[in-house]
């Protein structure tokens, strides 16, 4: 093979790992590559003496006749492998260059392994997960200080991790004397220092429940870091642990939270009692969470029991999200709301689990101000609707964020409000009379949907039934919907709708008529912005539903993909989405909403993710530079022809080649 075939061969390339200079990808890939390529690989690694031993990742450089053979020994073994060695064979000069880092302290190492492996290899799984876990913990929030060893271990610790065999330990772990005699683990061990609020606090804070208005427990509390960041702030907040905090009181609060304490406890039945126990200290919600892996990674280890014995001698029961959500749901009897990838939500009080789930199907809106029809003389209103526009507006915009007259509890300014006019209805009417009212048509409608939207997942899943609805919740079915059976028929009908690919279909073909923004490949997919989500038509909502009711909360999403003929639909976060012209991906979770499982993966090349092209075709004139998104976007189909390059280094140079740089939104001529 001579060079141009060669560079030619590298261009056509689509796996791996792509860098600007190269494309590097484990040899277990080497199936689908060119038949010509592959063995051309395999004869020069012979010609230089290197057995299959000596290594198994390989770098192809796209611009010079250039190969090096890499070697991981702990590819599979080690979340992020060192490398030992590196041998480059210059074919041009026919000459090869041998470097060993086998005996450096801070040795090069790798990330995101799922990149140099296929799809369908069996540790794939397992290398998402790894590279998953890692964006949680914020470790690659800015990739150009984590290819070496030293560096990456420093930023760790930093983040309030321990990588213990190849995977981050958190903070909050529990600590009993291990129930079997032959067996002690070391579980304080997984305990560690980590700075500000742990995850399943955070989103207890996202929901609104550490405003101060409820007492927290923290049931495993480790060194207490979650404490101290709760009581700096006002919150009634107390804790307990077994090996740093074990003369603390246990106690009922409104909120409890078991924060990766379940996974630490070797023996089943009392991770089971110790669940029930958090639990029952929770007077309205406990929050649960557990560490989450594949069984290619559990495999590596040492079983015990119902989970793994690591190298610093903890135990681990690492769970896979829909297994933790049984696991829990079998042991307390309850729902479990999954909010976020191993944290769930578990309400003791019912009302309150409903208006939560309500609250999530429910859209938001900054109605107009009353405007008014035009009227030949004043009336009697008119005169009091001037000196108490206040108070009338304030009334006005309240039936509007209900759909419906609320009633007097519902009003603080009620006692007020009938002094002046009689009544809550009367007020209303007169309003009805004297104005233009459609936003509020448009308001009883919304409410109705969303009232549809949330009776329809109510069937999803496993949840129970609930035996009564919040008295706010019953007063809008009755205002809306009729009755109790009426709406839950109209639940029913809509889920089992969501299963009809021609139904989705057709309503994929409505939302993108009446969304602000969009992306429809014809009976394929549907892609749109997540702030766009409650403008689709409600089956599509439903869809979209079931699948956060799996996943948890869009917080770190942007983009929103439905799969009309597979049932799945897809979840896309990227970095500098409303500041860049071409964001970068970040991660992707599939869910499958027949299977009911969750997929996660992340495409992201550790120094150049694969860009986001056309973005003008997701966004509306309400996200920041959309103008300039659409020169951007314009330009950039006119001086380049598909396909586009894969990083965005490559995608500059191609437009340098075509005479123009870029900076910003902006196209500048050589």
């Amino acid at each position: 093979m001579d060079e141009q075939a060669f560079l030619e061969q590298v261009k056509s390339i689509k796996l791996g790992k792509h860098l600007p200079e190269a494309i590097y990808f484990h040899k277990d890939a080497f199936s689908p590559l060119d038949e010509v390529l592959s063995e051309f690989l395999i004869r020069i690694a012979a010609a230089i003496k290197l057995t299959a031993d000596d290594w198994n990742v390989v770098k192809l450089y796209k611009r010079s006749f250039r190969i090096s053979f890499l070697n991981y020994p702990t590819f599979f073994d080690d979340a992020y492998p060192p490398l030992h060695t590196s041998n480059t064979v210059n074919l041009v000069q026919k000459s090869v260059k041998e470097s060993k880092y086998n005996t450096s302290e801070n040795p090069p190492i790798l990330h995101r392994k799922e990149l140099f492996i296929t799809e369908d290899h069996p540790h794939y799984e397992e290398c998402c997960h790894i590279t998953q876990e890692g964006e949680m913990a914020g470790l690659y929030e800015n990739t150009h200080i984590i290819g070496f060893k030293s560096s990456w271990e420093r930023l760790i610790t930093k983040k309030g991790y321990a990588l213990v065999d190849g995977r981050l330990f958190r903070q909050d772990a529990l600590n009993f004397q291990a129930s079997d005699n032959d067996k002690v683990i070391d579980r304080h061990k997984t305990a560690i220092v980590r700075h500000g609020l742990s995850v399943p606090m955070r989103n207890l804070a996202k929901h609104g429940y550490l405003n101060g208005e409820y007492s927290v427990f923290d049931y495993g509390c480790g060194r207490g870091d979650d404490l101290r960041e709760l009581e700096a702030h006002g919150v009634d907040a107390t804790g307990w642990d077994p090996n740093f905090r074990p003369e603390a009181d246990k106690f009922n609060c409104d909120l409890v939270n078991i924060g990766y304490v379940i996974n630490v406890i070797e023996d089943r039945e009392e991770r089971i009692e110790t669940l029930s126990n958090a639990y029952n200290l929770a007077d309205k919600l406990l929050v649960a969470s557990a560490m989450l892996a594949s069984d290619d990674f559990i495999n590596k280890f040492k079983p015990y029991k119902d989970g793994v014995i690591t190298s610093i001698n903890t135990f681990q029961k690492y769970y896979a999200q829909s297994e933790l959500q049984a696991f829990i749901e079998q042991t307390l009897d309850e729902n479990a709301i999954p909010v976020a990838p191993g944290i769930f939500f578990i309400f003791k009080d019912k009302l309150e689990e409903q208006l939560f789930l309500e609250k999530r199907q429910r859209r938001s809106h900054h109605w107009k101000q009353l405007s008014s029809r035009p009227q030949l003389k004043q009336d009697k209103f008119e005169i009091i609707l001037e000196e108490n526009r206040d108070l009338l507006e304030s009334f006005w915009q309240h039936c509007l964020s209900l759909g419906r007259i609320p009633i007097t509890e519902e009003f603080e300014q009620s006692l007020k409000l009938k002094k002046l006019v009689g009544s809550h209805k009367k007020a209303f009417n007169l309003l009805q009379k004297h104005f233009d009212t459609t936003d509020f048509e448009k308001a009883q409608e919304e409410r109705t949907q969303d009232l549809s939207v949330y009776f329809a997942l109510s069937f999803f899943g496993k949840r129970k039934p609930y035996a009564q609805l919040p008295d706010a919740l019953q007063r809008d079915v009755k205002a809306l919907l009729g009755s109790y059976n009426d709406a839950r028929e109209v639940g029913k009908f809509l889920l089992f709708n969501i299963a009809k690919i021609e139904e989705i279909e057709a309503s994929c073909q409505k939302a993108i008529k009446s969304i602000p923004a969009g992306n429809l490949i014809s009976s394929k997919s549907l892609t749109f912005h997540k702030r766009f989500l409650n403008d689709l038509p409600v089956l599509l909502r439903v869809y979209v539903g079931c699948a956060m009711q799996l996943y948890g909360e869009l917080d770190e999403i942007d983009l929103i993909k439905i799969h009309i003929r597979s049932g799945k639909c897809s979840f896309m976060g990227y970095d500098e989405f409303y500041s860049s012209p071409t964001p970068l991906l970040r991660e992707r979770i599939k869910v499958k909403l027949a299977e009911q499982e969750v997929d996660f993966f992340d495409y992201v090349d550790s120094f150049q993710p694969t860009p986001l092209y056309g973005k003008s075709k997701l966004i509306d004139n309400s996200f920041p530079d959309h103008k300039k998104q659409l020169g951007f976007d314009k330009k950039i189909t006119k001086i380049l022809q598909p396909p586009l390059p894969k990083t965005k280094i490559e995608l500059y140079k191609m437009i340098k080649n075509s005479g123009y740089q870029v900076r910003g939104y902006r196209f500048y001529k050589i």
